[in-house]
């Protein structure tokens, strides 16, 4: 494995990646993105799931599994400079795990690629 992604913790870390209105959307989440100006290395990530998701247990597995799929594509597929926010979704705790993996590596593909641009 490499080593651990920096998390985002704060609720004004997760507000200023969600006041840049940047957005994938699929069935099993949506991913939020925000470009860093102070071109740091690290890429920082941030997991949230809502009550409307279901009880503490389901929610707990939806975090669980979005992070487990995180891990995986981002030690294949690191970009730095860039905060993500991932909101669980109620299929999210449904759907494959290879079909997570794919859709994330979906996202983080636009992101970087509409970095690319902006540069």
């Amino acid at each position: 494995m490499g080593k651990p992604l920096e998390r985002l913790k704060k609720r004004s870390q997760f507000l200023l990646v969600a006041a840049e209105k940047k957005k994938y959307v699929c069935n099993g989440f949506i991913m939020q993105a925000l470009y860093r100006a102070d071109q740091s290395n690290q890429t920082r990530i941030g997991f949230t799931v809502t009550r409307r998701v279901g009880n503490a247990v389901t929610r707990n597995r939806t975090k669980r599994r979005l992070r487990a799929a995180v891990r995986i594509v981002f030690n294949r597929f690191n970009q730095a400079g860039i905060d993500y926010v991932i909101i669980g979704r109620k299929s999210t705790a449904h759907t494959s795990f290879p079909q997570l993996e794919s859709d994330i590596h979906q996202a983080i593909t636009k992101f970087t690629s509409q970095q690319s641009k902006n540069r």
